[in-house]
């Protein structure tokens, strides 16, 4: 089979190969996908270049989302799966061999049934993105009624929060840095779209949210948004956050936060309990079977132009998921 993979981190473009390796066998529990789709996400990138550790195998064939069929399964796994459409996830933590392949053996569980009315490049988009805004909205409770603050709504997990939060019955606000990711926002569905560079944007998001201010955030930038969270929470509301890049240790203000029953929830798609991952499954199954989950495709690239595909979701400019093409015939 084709697959991409390294040996070292490093720039994409040194240190990525397309190379024919040695179809894999499924194990006891496993199941062996021929993937069609495989997503490329900023932790996917983040890994290979080394920013999250040294590599922790001798190879690594990259990327933890993805979607394909089932060919094969291993011992003490429902043969009737074989034929089964999914959805991949996982696939490439703490393991050495990601979705970036032709095929893919990888335990039963993380091979989500695909429902009919939604496609390939649909189904690799979800992974991370869907699993950390289901968290982030649902954690707590049902959100109907609610009014959420998504931030970063052009953003990937923020296009499927802003969805899901619609979905479940809430009023939402997205914030964005500009008219195109204001349109991008409000076609995802946000009632409300505020730019956070605007001098007002608080003023603006209070405006949006009645007096009482809002009830939960989908926060991806913990850090450097914390002082527009102190001014728009309201008393007992909850930051659910799953970033804080451009402030990676910020200094929390621990008696105004106490002082409003402040709830701060961190978010780690990778570890989240199981429960919640088959909460957050069983929701995107129904959402995805009547067509109101949609995902969000920025674009596309082949297999052999897999460097140019992490360079592309490094350069920050897109709006959705990078997905790279791998098998042909799925």
């Amino acid at each position: 089979m084709k697959a991409a993979m390294y040996e070292v981190t490093g720039p994409a473009q040194d240190v990525l190969r397309v190379v024919d390796m040695p179809d894999p066998v499924p194990g006891s529990g496993e199941v062996l996908v021929r993937v069609a789709f495989s997503a490329v996400h900023p932790s996917d990138v983040k890994t290979r270049s080394g920013a999250r550790g040294p590599i922790a195998f001798d190879r690594v064939v990259p990327h933890s989302d993805g979607a394909g069929r089932i060919v094969s399964v291993g011992a003490g796994v429902d043969p009737g799966r074989v034929g089964a459409r999914v959805w991949l996830w996982n696939a490439a933590w703490k393991r050495a061999h990601g979705t970036a392949a032709e095929l893919v053996a990888l335990p039963s569980e993380q091979a989500v049934d695909l429902p009919d009315l939604a496609d390939f490049p649909t189904g690799a988009s979800l992974g991370i993105p869907a699993i950390t805004a289901h968290r982030c909205l649902f954690s707590d409770g049902k959100i109907a009624g609610q009014t959420i603050l998504v931030t970063g709504g052009a953003g990937t997990v923020g296009s499927v929060a802003i969805q899901m939060a619609k979905r479940a019955g809430a009023t939402v606000i997205a914030t964005v840095s500009g008219d195109k990711k204001a349109m991008h926002a409000k076609a995802m569905g946000a009632d409300h779209v505020v730019n956070y560079r605007d001098a007002d944007a608080v003023d603006q998001i209070r405006t949006a949210s009645g007096l009482g201010g809002v009830d939960r955030i989908v926060e991806v930038e913990f850090g450097g948004n914390l002082d527009i969270t102190r001014a728009v929470l309201a008393d007992s509301g909850t930051v659910a956050t799953y970033g804080s890049m451009a402030a990676p240790d910020p200094v929390l203000p621990f008696y105004p936060m106490m002082f409003t029953n402040m709830t701060l929830r961190m978010v780690f798609a990778y570890t989240i309990p199981l429960a919640a991952r088959r909460h957050a499954e069983a929701d995107i199954g129904a959402w995805l079977a009547d067509g109101s989950l949609k995902g969000v495709i920025a674009d596309y690239f082949d297999l052999d132009d897999v460097v140019a595909a992490h360079q592309s979701v490094e350069a920050g400019k897109r709006i959705g998921v990078t997905l790279v093409r791998v098998a042909s015939e799925v």
